[in-house]
């Protein structure tokens, strides 16, 4: 379900026949250590505060097995943990609307989408129309047998809003539950390009960190160590491509695939992506301090107005065929325009020293 901000209201109303209206509903994994309710769905939902919640539990809205907790209950694995709210769910349904696709490949059983940039890929909060998903029900609109409303269909990954590249939607259950066992297991192959900020004494290496909600900004993942009860592990490996002196283009290699993973784990390393104004890469983090390097710095993030991040190959075995799939997309415009304006500018500076 899609969550919406929680009330601020501390009480509820007296009246026993208040109705209230389920939002979220989660069942707690067996190996779930005891915590308190209000921290785990802290880091469940998105875009609520983690004094929302505890407001929200205040006023009787947190429910744990049917029954209404405060914050500081401990769920225990097996607990059915649920949000309910003194008004109705928003619709969500997903329509089909007439949205531009680059289908770069499709068959009876799945597709396989080159996103741009700025396209959100499913309904959520503030985005509820405009989406990957709803280009892709008007695209299988005469299509009988696909739901774009069923789970059993659809998306099988994601990538974030303001990121590029390759996904892959499934067409029938049989193609998204094969496909979903392929990403659990972590056999696909899934490569980014990335610009971003800084040089690297290294060529290749591996960032391991498990993400988690940052508690300061609900919006952004924080990295943290990989024995603490925080967050899930995460690993990303990377290889640089080439560099420009004050900035690197690299490959990055998924091995799992959590939420702004590889923008969390290149800021948490000291490399943030470049124009990625959520971790800091709106900011001028390498280079000189004149008016002219400001100026050439302004100027690209004019040609590259969001992450510098690209998912460009993809592959998996066919559901049906058994037969390995692999696609590559190439860089965006944007993107394309940015590495070249940093490459022209290495090469154009004497012995490569900028």
């Amino acid at each position: 379900m899609t969550e919406e901000p929680l009330p601020l209201t501390d009480e509820v109303d007296d009246d026993e026949q208040q109705q209230l209206y389920e939002h979220f509903r989660i069942e707690v994994d067996r190996g779930q250590v005891a915590v308190r309710v209000d921290k785990f769905l802290f880091e469940k939902l998105q875009h609520s505060s983690r004094n929302r919640i505890q407001k929200a539990a205040d006023a009787g809205f947190v429910h744990v097995n049917d029954k209404p907790v405060k914050s500081n209950y401990k769920v225990r694995p097996g607990d059915s943990v649920t949000l309910m709210l003194d008004r109705p769910h928003f619709d969500t349904t997903i329509e089909p609307e007439d949205i531009p696709l680059e289908v770069v490949y499709e068959d009876e059983q799945l597709m396989v989408i080159n996103k741009p940039a700025g396209m959100v890929v499913h309904p959520g909060c503030g985005n509820f129309s405009g989406t990957l998903v709803n280009a892709v029900a008007w695209h299988l609109k005469d299509n009988p047998n696909y739901d774009p409303n069923s789970p059993e269909v659809g998306l099988v990954h994601r990538i974030d809003k303001d990121t590029s590249g390759l996904l892959v939607v499934a067409k029938t259950p049989e193609a998204k539950s094969a496909l979903g066992v392929q990403f659990f297991n972590k056999t696909t192959h899934r490569s980014y390009n990335a610009l971003v900020w800084g040089n690297f004494v290294e060529d290749e290496g591996t960032i391991e960190g498990n993400i988690g909600r940052d508690p300061k900004d609900r919006l952004r993942m924080a990295v943290f160590p990989t024995d603490s009860n925080e967050g899930k592990p995460a690993v990303t490996h990377y290889r640089v491509m080439e560099r420009y002196g004050y900035t690197t283009l690299v490959e990055c290699i998924l091995e799992t695939g959590r939420t702004h993973q590889i923008r969390a784990h290149m800021k948490h390393i000291g490399h943030p992506l470049f124009a990625d104004e959520r971790y800091g890469g709106t900011e001028i983090l390498r280079g000189e301090r004149t008016t002219s390097y400001r100026q050439y710095i302004h100027n690209a993030f004019k040609l590259c107005h969001r992450q510098a991040l690209h998912a460009r190959t993809l592959g998996f075995v066919h559901p049906t065929t058994h037969q390995q799939m692999d696609f590559t997309s190439q860089l965006p415009a944007d993107m394309e325009a940015l590495i070249e304006k940093w490459r022209g500018r290495f090469l154009a500076t004497d012995n490569n020293q900028i």
